[in-house]
């Protein structure tokens, strides 16, 4: 399908207004012309009327056919359009030569504009005459004398009676229908050519005028292809504007009223951006001391509650009385709560981090299970329940993360048995086998207290507990569950629960794991040098890196690290997430510059809850020479995948 070419304003509208001017004129010369000729036509007839009326009264008299004579050939002589007038004898009447068919002849339009030439028959009656013909004997002889009348020509009777009101014969006159329509146009002509040019110099002057307004159209078209052409445009070009129209006098404002809005609305963005960016180094600056403050607080009560440990460790090897042994019993008890605490409040923030990463390992469900109850066994028996186990599979050999998986089993377990006083915490599992993975599905089913329904979907939020008072019986605050839940989202497991207030609980736990024959060692990294800046102490990326066979140094002074790439090989330089974007972007200047024959692929990987901050940085790094930018990777699926497509 074909498309038209764009076309302006101003050309439309005088091909427009001359396309109907010129219609106009030619419709309106057209009917004048065929009007005024077909009145001059008119004219001419009744002119030819009166002639023929004075003939036939001439050829009536008794002496009436040399009178006729003379006039006919006066006529001739002086009326270039008569083509003859002709005087023919007859007795009879002719209906064809009516007065009424004389008139609708004369007056046919067609025969005006088409006919060569028209006749006219007028009846000539007499007293006294019998018959006679008036002719021109050539085309250049007159008509000189009347013809008898012929007794045997027209068989009339010559008897005075007879002789009384007799038809005597007609007189034709014929009009020469080429000649009065070129005379009539030689003498049209002057006044045609004059109207022809006054219309020319109107539609000229017509146009001049239309053309005011398409002048400032243009102009105005041309600011808005500046303004639509220069986005960084701060000042809008005069608009020139010769003729005060009104409609396009509103359009000019509303269109600079409109660019003004454009120009504050861009400056409020651009304020708005340099706000959330300072925000967003805040936020970075916040979240950066908020972890050394973790990280300071956190080694400062385990050095705190290692002190207390080795002192109760001492004391165990005292001679102590029963109170004695009571009072360092519930120290005991006081420490390990406190050191669990403590260390939950570790690992969740490690999750929130990405610090944390699955490690692979084979295990066997059955021990771990048979590991669990042997466990929990104690507990359960002081508070005299029972803890059973309800196992719907064989032994088997299974790979996954272990050490997460007992993690998240040796909570809920020790909840169950934490919120049941009576009854019984069943621990029931099974296998199902697909082609290429195991589903391993753990119930921990109790007789406990339960939980409400609406409050089922916050106990898994961080230091949520259902009974917030300060007098609660159960011990604990509240992340042990929101510890289970990350994990589980870790290992890409599913966890439910079901629970009834007063008649207990049960949390269901299914995890994907792989069969032993379809693990697969792979050394993608093989050889591979790899950086790695970091601030934290313990970083689960490096763990990974080394998994997948690459060599890894960890630096955390910006000095050394610089130290060791001018001296060694390094193939990938890898930035931790919680360096700062400004101090990710220096070093890799650095870098960049120290670089010669050898160029480094730098990874910046920043934290999953800054994604939405990704545009306010990932510019500047990449402009500083920065690779990639990528959330941090805690899947090492995801990381294989990622590493592939940036070494390729």
């Amino acid at each position: 399908m074909s498309i038209s070419s764009s076309k302006n304003i101003p050309t439309i509208i005088r091909s427009s207004v001359l396309q109907a001017i010129v219609v106009a004129v030619f419709a309106g010369f057209l009917l004048s012309f065929v009007y005024t000729f077909v009145y001059n036509y008119q004219q001419k007839r009744l002119h030819v009327q009166q002639l023929g009326e004075m003939l036939a009264n001439s050829a009536s008299t008794p002496d009436g056919a040399n009178l006729v004579a003379r006039q006919v050939s006066i006529l001739l002589d002086n009326d270039p359009f008569l083509q003859s007038i002709l005087f023919y004898s007859t007795d009879q009447p002719i209906d064809s030569l009516s007065q009424g068919n004389i008139d609708s002849v004369s007056n046919n339009w067609y025969s005006a504009w088409f006919a060569d030439t028209v006749s006219f028959n007028y009846p000539v009656t007499s007293r006294y005459l019998t018959g006679s013909s008036i002719q021109r004997a050539n085309s250049s002889q007159r008509l000189t004398n009347a013809l008898p009348i012929n007794v045997k020509d027209t068989s009339i009777s010559t008897t005075p009676l007879a002789a009384r009101n007799t038809l005597v014969g007609y007189i034709n006159i014929t009009l020469d229908m080429t000649q009065l329509r070129w005379y009539w146009v030689r003498v049209n002509l002057l006044s045609w050519l004059a109207t022809t040019i006054l219309g020319v110099v109107v539609i000229w002057y017509i146009l001049r005028k239309l053309n005011w307004p398409t002048k400032d159209i243009i102009e105005l078209a041309k600011v808005c292809e500046i303004a639509a052409n220069n986005p960084e445009l701060k000042q809008l070009p005069t608009i020139q504007q010769r003729f005060e129209f009104e409609e396009l006098i509103r359009i000019k404002k509303s269109f600079i009223i409109l660019f003004e809005r454009l120009r504050v609305a861009q400056q409020d963005y651009l304020d708005l951006a340099d706000f959330e960016r300072q925000l967003h180094n805040k936020d970075l600056s916040l979240d950066m001391q908020r972890s050394n403050f973790q990280n300071m607080i956190t080694h400062e009560l385990k050095t705190s509650l290692n002190a207390i440990t080795g002192g109760l460790q001492l004391l165990d090897n005292q001679y102590l009385n029963d109170e004695q042994k009571d009072t360092l019993a519930i120290i005991h008890k006081g420490s390990h709560h406190l050191e669990l605490t403590l260390e939950q409040i570790i690992q969740l923030n490690r999750i929130e981090k990405g610090q944390l990463v699955v490690s692979l390992s084979e295990f066997n469900p059955l021990k771990v299970i048979a590991n669990l109850i042997e466990r929990f066994e104690p507990a359960a028996r002081q508070k005299n329940l029972e803890l059973i186990s309800r196992l719907h599979h064989a032994e088997y050999t299974l790979e996954g993360d272990i050490s997460k998986i007992q993690q998240i089993l040796t909570t809920l377990i020790d909840n169950a048995i934490k919120f049941t006083h009576t009854g019984q915490v069943i621990i029931d599992s099974q296998l199902t086998h697909f082609n290429e993975s195991i589903r391993w599905q753990v119930k921990v089913i109790d007789t406990g207290i339960g939980i409400s329904t609406s409050y089922l979907e916050d106990i898994f939020t961080p230091f949520f507990q259902v009974d917030s008072s300060d007098t609660r019986e159960n011990e604990g605050v509240g992340i042990g569950l929101s510890v289970v839940k990350q994990i589980g989202q870790l290992l890409g497991a599913a966890i439910e629960v079901e629970s009834e207030l007063g008649v207990g609980s049960k949390f269901t736990v299914t995890i994907p794991l792989r069969h032993k024959r379809h693990t697969q060692h792979e050394d993608l990294l093989k050889g591979v040098n790899i950086v790695y800046y970091h601030h934290d102490e313990v970083s689960s990326m490096v763990d990974m890196l080394r998994r997948l066979g690459a060599n890894v140094n960890s630096q955390r002074n910006g000095q050394s690290m610089m130290d060791y790439i001018s001296k060694a090989k390094v193939n990938v330089i890898m930035f931790a997430e919680e360096v700062l974007p400004e101090q990710v972007a220096q070093l890799t200047k650095y870098i960049r510059k120290r670089e010669t024959t050898r160029r480094a692929l730098l990874v910046y990987w920043y934290p999953l809850h800054k994604e939405r901050y990704v545009e306010s940085f990932e510019y500047d790094l990449k402009a500083a020479g920065v690779d990639y930018c990528h959330s941090t990777v805690q899947d090492p699926k995801l990381l294989t995948v990622l590493l592939k497509k940036w070494l390729t």
